[in-house]
């Protein structure tokens, strides 16, 4: 015999929700499945997938226009000009920690409009 998925398809888009459930603990019998499994792995995973509630700021390259973006560092954090020019030559840095999505995203086109490359962590 040959399987016909449309067949099967079309049968299943017919079928009530009573139906349906008949037929998935037959198929968890017949192939000693559980259904339940899948959905409690989507359920974990949609719990890890959580909005964040606040963000670093990291900038990972500080581009051709360095100058620029110490001033815009010094600006952001507050700091003087030898720490400021520290993260910025020391790539890979955390510019600030703990800031709103809001915040992180204007200190992300703050340092990026100075060539700056940043990722929100």
């Amino acid at each position: 015999m040959a399987f016909d998925k449309d067949a099967i398809i079309a049968s299943l888009k017919e079928a009530s929700i009573s139906d349906l459930n008949d037929l998935v603990k037959a198929i968890e019998e017949e192939f000693d499945v559980s259904a339940a499994a899948p959905v409690a792995v989507a359920a974990a995973g949609a719990d890890g997938g959580a909005a964040k509630d606040s963000y670093d700021v990291e900038l990972t390259e500080s581009g051709d226009q360095k100058v620029k973006a110490i001033k815009a560092v010094r600006e952001i954090t507050g700091l003087g000009l030898k720490d400021a020019k520290g993260l910025v030559d020391n790539v890979p840095s955390v510019i600030k920690e703990g800031v709103s999505e809001d915040e992180a995203n204007d200190l992300k086109a703050k340092l990026e409009e100075v060539g700056g490359v940043v990722t929100l962590k």
